[in-house]
């Protein structure tokens, strides 16, 4: 099979590899592709249709690898866009917030060097994607 991808490395230190196999991007293949780069992967995350996380950064680099959908990354003055099949590595204390400018969820693959997730927060302080998606699904599903 022949391989197309793209890799683009931004001047914060952020490297954007675009998908380039001739086949759709799977959860399997995406979590392949990331252990290449000597990452654990620790998470499968789908975030909802406009979603908006605040100025977070994550004390170790990280890596994200898109299964599906679409989202941007805001760097201060670099905006950096992935969808599915990408793999962006993000420098550890790198601050950023992420932006679905959408309305179609975003799966994507989680992962760090250490295998460990750790964030300082910046902005408001209100907590990970995770617990966000979860407030947000429990205040709209009635119960």
């Amino acid at each position: 099979m022949i391989e197309r991808s793209r890799a683009v490395t931004f001047p914060n230190g952020v490297k954007l590899i675009k998908w380039g196999k001739k086949e759709e991007p799977t959860a399997e293949s995406v979590s392949a592709e990331m252990k290449r780069f000597g990452y654990t992967v620790y998470d499968l995350q789908t975030i909802a249709p406009w979603f908006e996380r605040d100025r977070h950064a994550h004390d170790d680099p990280e890596i994200r690898g898109a299964v599906s959908g679409t989202t941007t990354f805001h760097f201060d003055d670099i905006p950096i866009t992935i969808e599915g099949g990408d793999i962006l590595l993000i420098p550890g204390g790198l601050s950023h917030e992420v932006i679905s400018h959408n309305a179609r969820p975003f799966s994507a693959y989680k992962g760090s060097l250490s295998g460990e997730r750790k964030v300082t927060e910046h902005a408001h302080g209100k907590g990970s994607a995770e617990s966000l998606g979860r407030k947000a699904s429990s205040v709209a599903t009635p119960k």
